[in-house]
C-alpha cells in the first residue's frame, strides 16, 4: 500500500481499507466530511511512519477535544496534548466546546480508552502556537489538525511549520492540517483568526524546509475525481459533504502536510546550507 503523500482531502480516501480502520478506532462511520479525514489522515502518515507505538512520545498542538491522544495512548504512546490557554482562546471568539482544551478531562469525551490508560499515558500543558516554550524538545511525532491557520496570519502559520520542528529529535516526523485555497493561487485570507493558505505559500515553505535539510513529504495537489469531489458546501454549512467548503469568497479544502526533521546535524547541517545557499 503506498504511504500518504503530503496531499489534499479526497473522496477515494474514504474507500480505503486504512481509513475504515481508523474510523472504526474513533467509533465512527466514514463519511465525506474534511474533520475526520484530518484526523485519520494523521493518524494513517504517523502509523506508516512507525510513530503509533509502546513507548513513542508524542505533542499535540491545539488539541481542543480531538480522539487522537485517547487512541494513541491505547497503543502505548506517551502524548502531551497542548492548547491555548481556554480563556485566550474564548478571548479570540472560540467559544465552541470542541476548539479548547480544559485539561485532561477534554480529552476523552468519546469514550475510546479507559480512565486508566489515559492518565497513565496523557498529560496536558498549556501552549502558544506561536510562542514555543524551550523546553518542549525530545518528541518522537507531533502533529496539529487544522489549527495553524489560526495563529493570526499566513507568515506566523508558515513559522509555525518550522518552529515546531524544535521540538522533535532528529529524524522524527510531524504530520499537520490546515485550510488550502483551491479557488485562487493569488486572492486569500491573510490575516485575522483563520487565514487560508494558497498553493504558492505551501511552496514556499516547502522549499524552505527542504533547504534546511528536512524531507517534506511529496506534495499532491490532484483534487479528486470521485463525485463528491465535485460538491461544494455553500454557505450555510449543511455538513453533509463536507470535503470542500466555501469560507468568505473562496472554496477550501484541508490538506496535510508531512515532515521529517533532519537526520544529521553539525557539520552535515553547516554543509548543506553552506551548499544549497550558492
Amino acid at each position: 500500500m503506498e504511504k500518504r503523500k503530503s496531499e489534499l482531502c479526497k473522496a477515494i480516501d474514504m474507500q480505503a481499507d486504512w481509513y475504515k480502520r481508523w474510523c472504526h478506532e474513533l467509533k465512527e462511520e466514514p463519511k465525506f466530511h474534511r474533520k475526520q479525514w484530518e484526523f485519520v489522515y494523521v493518524m494513517q502518515a504517523l502509523w506508516e511512519r512507525g510513530c503509533i507505538e509502546q513507548g513513542k512520545k508524542g505533542l499535540v498542538f491545539a488539541v481542543g477535544t480531538e480522539p487522537g491522544p485517547s487512541v494513541f495512548a491505547n497503543y502505548g504512546c506517551d502524548i502531551l496534548a497542548t492548547d491555548i490557554l481556554p480563556a485566550k482562546g474564548m478571548e479570540m471568539g472560540w467559544t465552541n466546546a470542541n476548539q479548547l482544551c480544559f485539561g485532561i478531562e477534554s480529552l476523552n469525551t468519546r469514550g475510546l480508552c479507559d480512565e486508566k490508560t489515559l492518565k497513565e499515558h496523557v498529560t496536558y500543558r498549556p501552549v502558544d502556537m506561536n510562542s514555543i516554550p524551550a523546553d518542549l524538545t525530545g518528541f518522537d511525532f507531533n502533529w496539529s489538525s487544522c489549527s495553524f491557520e489560526h495563529l493570526g496570519s499566513i507568515e506566523k502559520g508558515l513559522a509555525f511549520l518550522t518552529n515546531q520542528l524544535s521540538t522533535l529529535k532528529p529524524g522524527s516526523w510531524a504530520v499537520h492540517t490546515t485550510e488550502f485555497n483551491i479557488s485562487s493561487n493569488d486572492k486569500t485570507i491573510e490575516q485575522g483568526d483563520t487565514v487560508v493558505f494558497r498553493k504558492k505559500d505551501i511552496d514556499r515553505v516547502v522549499e524552505e524546509l527542504r533547504r534546511m535539510g528536512h524531507f517534506v513529504g511529496e506534495l499532491d495537489y490532484s483534487l479528486g475525481g470521485e463525485p463528491e469531489d465535485f460538491q461544494v458546501d455553500f454557505l450555510p454549512h449543511q455538513q453533509k459533504v463536507h470535503l470542500k467548503l466555501q469560507l468568505d469568497q473562496f472554496v477550501v479544502t484541508s490538506i496535510g502536510l508531512i515532515i521529517q526533521k533532519r537526520k544529521k546535524s553539525g557539520v552535515f547541517s553547516r554543509w548543506f546550507n553552506k551548499k544549497n545557499s550558492r
